[in-house]
């Protein structure tokens, strides 16, 4: 069965990851007119894959890329002032250790990475002395020294989710389980053809289409789109092991490796610890991204090199893997592959223009955006000017200095809540948690109750706000529930949403 889709698109996204929501977002904000297909859930792939952090990243001055670094660091700050729910605030200790990097060269990095982005309202960094400091508690005591900077943490998956938001209510047309089976060049526009998960097919027309699919870019490229130049990227596998707590203070760790790989430890979800990532050469099939046991044994041999509580693969209660689609600039290891992006636009004449995103990371999705929309300046002139980094992501509209404050005015309108469940709910949703209370007065009013801390009137915002459609997209990328719920409490929320 074919719907043939009447409405020309001005733009339309293959890939519904942070750089293809990203650019849905500023693009119905400019006024165009948007449809962007996702083959599986919102940010299910790469975008939910990351370390969790929005950062220049620190060890990419080693090779020089001062540019990136500075865009990043810049970005880290505007991205917490638009989303202060979902971004906020860590402190990182990176202990000095004898034979790797001097402790001359530490403070040398860590000074240009002060200076480098215009840090306003993030800490400077500090040296520790770990003999009289609790950060010094749980390493090694071989460690005396170290020092202490600043970054930010984002809830990835959640960012994603609510750049396409913002893009619905901005007027794009999100479609969550369309795969693009083909793309083609008719006179002056692009028709594409979707599939769904029912074999149903949709055909929609577009006068700019932009291949925002990750990993799967080059697949777009060599068998999708007809008459696209090949586009080659470098696939990268990154993955994350999850522990219970090792420590009790809220700093996280940066951790340097004998073979220049550093591996970061942080406090996640409250009762657990983050450790990740990894930098493996992708060379198995795209529909099987899992952590292998070397990569498992690698991560925990690096934190128990520095901590007094040692990790094992068996304490692992939930692991994490995600390909990332690295522009090769011909790198010989993977850890030194260029993580700055490409925009690259293909169409000349009559043509209707061809997009393509190589590359990039999280914290520069927005900048990225940006640079897409430049290039559509030769398609739709006059277009209103950037506006991402001044307007609020949905639930983040207030100031990102005063989240104790909006948390605490919560509490004030639901005081039957309890402050580990209201700050969740603030963590995740900002002032919108509304939408979810409701005029609930205790927690019968949020109906039936799953588990860990998820009722019934949150699966249902999911579902009829945020395209959530299965248990999987509800407890492992929304609200990463599924580390607090038993194998019975999921399927509790499998027969419900069957029911929906």
């Amino acid at each position: 069965m074919t719907d043939v889709e009447e409405k020309m698109f001005d733009v339309f996204i293959i890939g519904g990851g942070i750089n293809g929501c990203g650019v849905a977002r500023d693009a119905a904000g400019r006024g165009l007119s948007v449809g962007l297909a996702e083959k599986d859930d919102l940010g299910s792939k790469t975008s939910s894959g990351s370390t969790k952090l929005i950062h220049g990243g620190l060890r990419y001055l080693e090779h020089y890329e001062f540019n990136l670094v500075k865009k990043a660091l810049i970005e880290r700050e505007v991205l917490w002032g638009i989303a202060p729910h979902l971004i906020y605030p860590l402190r990182f200790v990176l202990p000095h250790h004898n034979g790797l990097r001097s402790a001359a060269l530490l403070r040398l990095g860590l000074f240009i990475y002060d200076h480098l982005g215009g840090r306003k309202d993030l800490p400077k960094t500090r040296k520790v002395a770990f003999r009289s400091d609790e950060v010094g508690e749980p390493l090694r005591s071989d460690f005396k020294v170290g020092f202490e900077y600043s970054d930010c943490w984002v809830d990835d998956a959640r960012l994603v989710i609510s750049n396409a938001r913002d893009a619905a209510d901005r007027g794009a047309q999100i479609f969550v389980g369309h795969e693009v089976v083909t793309a083609q060049r008719k006179h002056d526009f692009w028709v594409i053809k979707t599939r769904d998960a029912d074999l149903n097919t949709r055909e929609f027309s577009a006068r700019v289409l932009i291949n925002a699919a990750g990993p799967w870019v080059s697949k777009m490229t060599e068998s999708v789109i007809s008459e696209a130049v090949d586009r080659k990227i470098r696939l990268i596998r990154g993955s994350h092991i999850v522990v219970p707590k090792m420590y009790d203070h809220d700093r996280c760790y940066i951790l340097q490796n004998s073979d220049g790989r550093i591996v970061f430890a942080i406090p996640y979800e409250d009762d657990f610890t983050l450790i990740g990532t990894t930098d493996e050469e992708h060379r198995e099939s795209l529909d099987q991204i899992e952590i292998d046991k070397s990569e498992t044994a690698y991560l925990c041999r690096s934190v128990s090199d520095y901590f007094k509580k040692s990790v094992q693969p068996e304490d692992v209660v939930w692991s994490y893997s995600a390909v990332r689609p690295l522009f090769d600039d011909g790198s010989s290891d993977a850890q030194s592959v260029t993580r700055d992006y490409q925009v690259i636009s293909e169409g000349t004449g009559n043509q209707p223009p061809l997009i393509s995103i190589l590359g990039g990371k999280i914290t520069t999705y927005r900048t990225l955006a940006e640079d897409v929309m430049d290039k559509l300046t030769d398609f739709f002139d006059p277009l209103p000017p950037s506006w991402t980094g001044s307007r609020p992501l949905p639930g983040g509209s207030f100031d990102h200095l005063d989240f104790e404050g909006e948390l605490g005015r919560l509490r004030e309108d639901y005081p039957f809540l309890s402050k580990r469940y209201a700050r969740r709910l603030m963590r995740m949703y900002g002032n919108l948690g509304s939408k979810i209370l409701k005029d609930a007065k205790r927690y019968d009013d949020l109906g039936e109750f799953f588990g860990g801390n998820l009722y019934e009137s949150e699966v249902r915002y999911l579902i009829e706000n945020e395209w959530a459609r299965s248990a999987e997209d509800i407890l492992w990328r929304r609200t990463k529930e599924g580390l607090r719920l038993s194998k019975s409490e999921t399927e509790k929320v499998n027969r419900f949403l069957k029911n929906v």
